[in-house]
C-alpha cells in the first residue's frame, strides 16, 4: 500500500511540474484560455496503466493543488469541471474498442474545453459564449492530438514500470 501511495504522489508531483512548466512557457495560441495541457499526459497514460479511481485521485489532487498554488477559486472550478468531464469521457471512450490512445486523448481535449465552457456559461450567465464552441473544439482536438502522440510512446514504458514495481 505504501508503494502505491508513493507512486501516486510521484505522479501528482509530475503533473504539477508539467502544469508549472507550461505556465512558464510563453506560448500564445491567440485564443484566451487555450493551452497545450501537458499535465494531461499523466492522466492519459494513467488510464492505460493504473486503476481509473487512482487516475481520478491524481487528477483532482493535481487540479486543486495547482489552483491553490498558482490560481484562485475560479480557476479551480473551471479546471475541475474540465478535468472531471475530460476524465469521464476518456475513461468511457477507452472502454469502447477501436479507439487509439490518440483518439482517447482528442476526446479528452475536446471534452475538457466543453466542461470549462459550461462553467463559464453558468458563471457569466451568458449563453452567447456557445459561439466560442467551434474554436474550443478545434483547439481541444489539436492539443489532444499532440498529447496523444506524446503519450503513445510513454504508455509501454510505464506499463513495464508498473509491472516491475507494481
Amino acid at each position: 500500500m505504501s508503494k502505491k501511495i508513493a507512486y501516486l504522489a510521484m505522479l501528482i508531483a509530475l503533473a504539477m511540474i508539467f502544469s508549472y512548466v507550461e505556465a512558464l512557457i510563453p506560448i500564445n495560441f491567440g485564443i484566451p484560455g487555450v493551452k497545450l495541457g501537458i499535465a494531461n499526459i499523466v492522466i492519459l497514460v494513467g488510464l492505460y496503466v493504473l486503476e481509473p479511481k487512482d487516475v481520478l485521485v491524481i487528477s483532482v489532487i493535481r487540479i486543486v493543488l495547482v489552483g491553490i498554488l498558482f490560481g484562485n477559486v475560479m480557476s479551480i472550478s473551471y479546471s475541475l469541471a474540465g478535468g472531471l468531464f475530460s476524465f469521464l469521457m476518456m475513461w468511457l471512450i477507452k472502454k469502447i474498442k477501436g479507439f487509439s490512445i490518440v483518439g482517447v486523448s482528442i476526446a479528452g481535449g475536446v471534452s475538457h474545453n466543453i466542461g470549462q465552457l459550461a462553467v463559464a456559461i453558468l458563471v457569466i450567465e451568458n449563453l452567447k459564449l456557445i459561439a466560442y464552441i467551434p474554436v474550443l473544439l478545434i483547439a481541444g482536438a489539436v492539443t489532444g492530438l499532440i498529447i496523444g502522440i506524446l503519450s503513445v510512446r510513454i504508455v509501454p514504458v510505464m506499463k513495464k514500470e508498473v509491472e516491475k514495481y507494481g
